[in-house]
């Protein structure tokens, strides 16, 4: 299946028959991997039945043809003449004539192959010994010994060379060599990375190793065999000291195409038919899939992907070594066996077209060009023709032996060595660089290994948020996403189990070299910068290479005669002999140092299993134990190639199954404990601390998870997202029926009765709606970015669950489109993965708010008068202004008489402050407000305003407008849920009327004390310090924490209360405002007295800001009442950090003594220190104020 993927092959004599090279990797369950590499060639058929039979089938075959023609001349024709004009029957002729065999005229031949299987990726020296092997078949004079002995040496003979050695053998007619990297070098890569950077070129190189690193589904395409193997080697061989840990497939039998239907990560290759086009491929899945066409040169990405750190720098310095070794990095497209291309292109055209690299002007390069094609010879008259010189390097054919070919093949074979060595060094050096620290965020929590590998599970070993506060901001798109990994965890793994058992070989080699960047760099914070530092390792590493290659450590013994039978596979030019079974089964005696040195490795290896069974656990459990905690979440880590009955398939099938739903769970709890801060620390979930950044990486890995659930089992795939692909055909039959139904529906427009009488109408829950919600927004193209919107968007309301629970009830819906075995027809398991989704409603999320910032969205607000006390409409004209997180409304005029409007704005993001007001016209102007609501029409979001006060001259304050800072009110589905694991809630702001305590309708709220005042402005103060030490992303709303219920307004409001005669002069209100008017009177008339003592110049300038900052609020084109415009001078003395400044000169004016008390906070000496200490506290941090609360205000 392996050595042959497409079977026997039979030709003639008139087709190509080059002998061709693959390779091919066999990867165990356990991680383990073994390389083959295998020669097919071609081999003429001498048994006269066969080729009677042949001769049968082109005849049958040439007859269905002629009547399928005759037939219909508009139907297509099948496999072989798929590409002739059905209606030309001299075309059939031709077709005849090309696509026949003749017994009497022509030769048959039958494809054969021999095959070299390794434990290590020697590619170079398993080619040149098998290329010889054949050779001595095809030669006119037989071999120096029989073909057994050589095979038999390769078996027994030739060790592997030690690490940091290279060990010369010896093949049928030359000697060849290998090398091993040394313990501190980086493992054996022996795929040429060249090819790679020319098959793919340098920009879709870097695209498609970033898709790998974030382990998304890669397919490999191409006509050549050992071009997926190459692709698919050089780019995990770059991940390094990271380990692909998902299938991992590069040449995926045609036997075996159901594993792309695979509901996990992969890494597969797949042959592509000459004349196939893209579009005809049909894939299960494509949400997440980076395919690439290798042979076109081209690559489809998926969607919203993070770019690589560094990226244009990192694709420079790549760019430099290969411009070094004279290879484009735009990548050479005719870079080896593109014979057919070369046909199709004009000659001329193909000299002059430089911009993909066709036809580099140094000879080498066009020797490179030319080396890898199928008839040297054939293009060497093609190159002169075409006026490329080569007159600085010989070509000569492949099985010469002269001199100047050997060595430039030797000097070719060293520089692709040093170009890998040194391409790997630049990718080593990135990941050195990105996790020099990683260490210090390990989390070693388990005493011994049997405790760690039993509660693998449930451990945090792995302090994500901590190390992602610790790196530049450039890097957190990436780096949130790629410590989400499978590989990033095993990773960290490993670096536990170190503790116990010995290095994993890539991290020891890692680790290593982040101890030689520490030497270096002394201080450790120099690492964590966004500056780009190259590799500076290249020359040393390129020399130890070449010092291997040069001088060889080690010799293997030479093949020699065996004892065999005399006369057994005799020499038949251009045939393989059978070999002789029973020679080669059994290797040599203990003779000589090779095999007893390898005797004594194996003696030293049961040892140490021996002593691993007594010492720690049994063996077969701690294996079990390795594999659940290396394989954690990914059941399957690789298909069995083996056995392909249909009880294995099902079982597979199983497999997946099982581990969608265990994926689902982790992901689900992830979110929730990231999500439900300090509450998930208090239940023992380790540190909990989200930035926007993490929030945004799991949703998008959610949305990941929903699209491959969705794509498995899937009967026939339509669009790229087949999430959205059910939703529309669900919109389609609903809709269907609710033609055929209708009936009005007046669903969910009635309104929940409140105290006052009137309230929101509660929003319709519909998920057709919320498709149509999607659908509208012209902002987004594709299928596969709707179906994410529409996860976002069900997620923030709550609603995820119970939509796909509907979406998932029409079940000859599910039946039409999905195979029995697919996971949404596992009934017990898709029951568990709602219940899983459902736990996502004990959190708030903004995920479609947050991401969507520029779509229009529908909002409806209504005020709420408080009915008892005032009239429900105002004959005045209101007016009420908006504004959120990402913008504001604008000042909108409310129709007459209305309470309620519903208007259309770019998305607001959370809303944090309305502003309301009227002009005092008609008879009944004032109105006194309780609150105002506003409701995202799209997300359903609701947010209360309280008020609670009046607007209108001659009551309360006097005030004609009022700013209002909204809370976000909870919907009963949250109530219902249960209190126990809600979201801690954010500062709110009042929900009782919370100024009408001191000044205005009633007394009934008690006094606090000095000590209760004292701690509120503490408390205050420490929650804004508090916002500004938080990373930026994670910061929630300034205006809340100055002017909510706690805010910094509110416990400075109590400290101007304290004591404050506020007692009725002729039934007229005294306001903190009027205190601060009298304070400013007497400050702008003791301002003419001269005095010239020095001490008082900073008093003076004090003075002067404050009498300006209060003229200004009083003068400003606002009808703001006079706790407002206290609200409004407190805001800008905070911003502007004179506050502290503010106090003293307030504490020590005359006005002071008349309007308080003696025992007043503000004449307590000692109270204003402390107050003017703790304000002080706020002069660090830059305080930017939301623009509604300082509209029309110009200091």
């Amino acid at each position: 299946m392996l050595c042959m993927p497409k079977g026997l092959s039979f030709r003639t004599q008139a087709d190509n028959r080059d002998p061709q090279l693959h390779s091919f990797i066999i990867t165990r369950e356990d991680g383990s991997r073994t390389y083959g590499f295998v020669l097919t060639f071609y081999e003429e058929v001498t048994s006269k039945q066969i080729c009677t039979a042949m001769q049968t089938l082109y005849q049958m075959h040439n007859a269905e043809q002629y009547s399928s023609v005759c037939a219909s001349s508009s139907c297509s024709m099948d496999s072989l003449a798929s590409s002739i004009d059905d209606a030309d029957a001299t075309s059939l002729a031709k077709l005849q004539r090309y696509n026949s065999y003749d017994i009497s005229r022509d030769t048959l031949y039958v494809s054969k192959c021999i095959c070299l299987i390794t434990p290590l990726p020697f590619m170079q020296a398993c080619k040149k010994f098998l290329i010889q092997l054949y050779k001595a078949v095809t030669s006119q004079q037989p071999p120096p010994l029989p073909l057994e002995s050589y095979i038999h040496n390769i078996l027994y003979e030739v060790p592997l060379p030690p690490p940091g050695r290279s060990l010369k053998f010896y093949g049928v007619y030359e000697p060849i060599i290998c090398q091993r990297p040394g313990p501190n070098e980086l493992p054996l890569s022996d795929y040429p990375l060249r090819e790679v950077f020319e098959l793919l070129g340098l920009e879709n190189l870097v695209q498609v190793f970033t898709c790998v690193l974030l382990e998304m589904q890669i397919l490999l395409y191409s006509q050549d065999y050992q071009r997926l193997m190459t692709v698919a080697e050089g780019i995990t061989t770059l991940l390094f000291p990271f380990q692909w840990q998902h299938v991992y497939v590069p040449i995926l039998p045609a036997s075996l195409l159901h594993f792309l239907d695979a509901p996990v990560p992969y890494l597969m290759g797949l042959q592509s038919k000459e004349g196939t086009d893209r579009s005809k491929l049909e894939l299960p899945q494509e949400a997440n899939l980076c395919f690439v066409d290798i042979d076109n040169h081209f690559i489809e990405l998926p969607e919203e992907f993070p770019q690589f750190p560094n990226k244009l720098e990192f694709i420079q310095e790549i760019s430099e070594v290969l411009l070094q070794f004279g290879i484009p990095p735009e990548g050479n497209l005719h870079c080896s066996d593109s014979a057919t291309k070369l046909k199709n292109l004009v000659l001329s055209d193909l000299v002059n077209d430089k911009k993909n690299g066709n036809i580099p002007s140094n000879a080498l390069n066009m020797y490179e060009l030319l080396k890898g094609n199928e008839t040297i010879a054939r293009l060497q008259a093609l190159a002169k023709r075409t006026g490329v010189t080569m007159e600085k390097m010989t070509i000569s054919t492949p099985l010469t032996e002269e001199k100047d070919g050997k060595l430039s093949c030797e000097e070719l074979e060293l520089r692709d060595y040093k170009l890998n060595v040194q391409l790997r060094e630049v990718f080593a050096n990135r990941f050195t660089q990105l996790f020099a620290d990683y260490e210090a965020f390990v989390i070693q929590a388990a005493p011994d290994m049997e405790s760690w590998l039993t509660n693998r599970e449930q451990m945090q070993n792995f302090d994500k948020a901590s190390f992602l506060s610790d790196q530049p901001e450039p890097y957190l798109p990436f780096l949130s996403h790629f410590i989400e990994t499978q590989m990033f965890a095993t990773f960290i793994d490993n670096k536990i189990m170190s503790q116990w058992e010995e290095k994993d070989p890539f991290l020891r080699v890692f680790d290593s070299r982040i101890e030689k960047i520490r030497l270096y760099n002394v201080r450790a914070p120099a690492l964590r910068t966004s500056n780009y530092q190259k590799c500076s390792t290249l020359k040393e590493a390129a020399q130890s290479i070449e010092q291997r290659l040069m001088k060889i450590d080690h010799t293997a013994i030479h093949p020699h005669l065996l004892d065999m039978k005399i006369g057994q596979g005799k020499y038949e030019q251009g045939f393989f002999p059978k070999l002789q079974s029973d020679v080669l089964a059994t290797g040599p005696t203990n003779n000589n140092r090779w095999a007893s040195r390898s005797a004594s490795t194996q003696r030293r290896k049961d040892r140490l299993r021996q002593h691993s069974e007594h010492i720690a656990l049994d063996n077969d459990m701690r294996e079990k134990y390795m594999q659940e905690a290396r394989s954690l979440g990914k059941n399957l880590r690789q298909p069995k190639l083996s056995d392909l009955s249909p009880a294995v398939i099902a079982q597979t099938n199983w497999k997946f199954v099982e581990g969608l739903l265990k994926e689902c769970r982790m992901k689900t709890k992830r979110m929730l404990v990231e999500k439900m801060g300090h509450e998930a620390v208090e239940l023992g979930h380790g540190e909990a601390n989200i930035t926007g950044l993490e929030e945004n990486t799991l949703i998008a890995s959610l949305c990941d998870l929903l699209e491959r659930i969705w794509s498995h089992g899937l009967q026939v795939k339509q669009g790229k997202s087949a999430l959205w692909s059910h939703l529309l055909q669900y919109q389609e039959r609903e809709e269907k029926q609710e033609h055929s139904a209708e009936s009005p529906v007046g669903g969910g427009t009635e309104r929940r009765k409140s105290d006052t009488g009137i309230t929101l109408p509660t929003l319709r829950v519909s998920l057709i709606q919320d498709m149509r919600h999607v659908q509208n927004m012209s902002e987004i193209k594709t299928d596969v970015g709707r179906a994410r919107a529409w996860i976002r968007l069900s997620l923030e309301k709550k609603l995820l669950s119970q939509h796909l629970k509907q979406l998932l009830s029409n079940q000859a819906l599910a039946k039409k489109l999905y195979k029995r075995y697919a996971f949404l027809r596992c009934e017990e398991e898709r029951e568990q993965f709602l219940y899983h989704l459902l736990s996502l409603n004990a959190v708030d999320y903004f995920c479609f708010t947050s991401v969507f910032t520029t779509i229009m969205i529908p909002y409806r607000s209504v005020i709420i008068p408080i009915k008892k006390l005032s009239n429900a409409i105002t004959t005045s004209n209101p007016w009420i202004c908006v504004s959120g997180e990402l913008g504001d409304s604008g000042v909108m005029q409310i129709p007459k008489n209305h309470l309620e409007m519903t208007f259309e704005c770019q998305n607001l993001g959370k809303l944090t402050t309305v502003q309301i007001g009227h002009d005092n016209s008609g008879l009944l102007a004032k109105w006194l407000v309780d609150c105002v609501m506003v409701r995202n029409e799209i997300t359903g979001h609701t947010y209360k305003f309280p008020c609670g006060r009046w607007l209108g001259k001659g009551v309360d304050d006097g005030s004609l407008e009022r700013i209002l800072i909204g809370e976000l009110v909870s919907s009963t589905s949250d109530e219902e849920l249960g209190k126990q694991c809600r979201t801690p809630p954010q500062q709110k702001s009042p929900t009782v009327t919370r100024r009408l305590s001191i000044t205005s309708l009633t007394g009934r709220n008690t006094k606090p004390n000095a000590g209760q005042i004292q701690e509120g402005i503490g408390e205050a103060v420490n929650n804004i310090v508090k916002h500004f030490h938080k990373p930026e992303k994670e910061r929630g709303s300034l205006t809340i924490l100055l002017c909510g219920e706690n805010g910094l307004v509110a416990a400075l409001e109590q400290v101007f209360h304290h004591g404050f005669k506020s007692a009725r002069i002729f039934h007229k209100n005294v306001f903190i405002w009027d205190f601060i008017e009298k304070a400013v009177a007497y400050f702008e008339t003791s301002d003419q007295i001269g005095d010239n003592e020095e001490a008082l110049l900073l008093q003076r300038s004090s003075c002067k800001t404050f009498c300006h900052y209060v003229n200004a609020i009083n003068t400003a084109p606002r009808n703001i009442g006079k706790d407002g415009k206290f609200q409004i001078l407190v805001c800008l003395g905070t911003r502007d950090h004179l506050l502290s400044q503010w106090i003293p000169l307030l504490a020590e004016c005359p006005p002071i003594t008349r309007m308080y008390e003696e025992n007043a906070l503000l004449r307590d000496r000692m109270t204003v220190n402390s107050l003017i200490r703790v304000l002080q506290t706020l002069q660090d941090f830059n305080i930017i104020l939301e623009g509604s609360l300082i509209k029309g205000v110009d200091v």
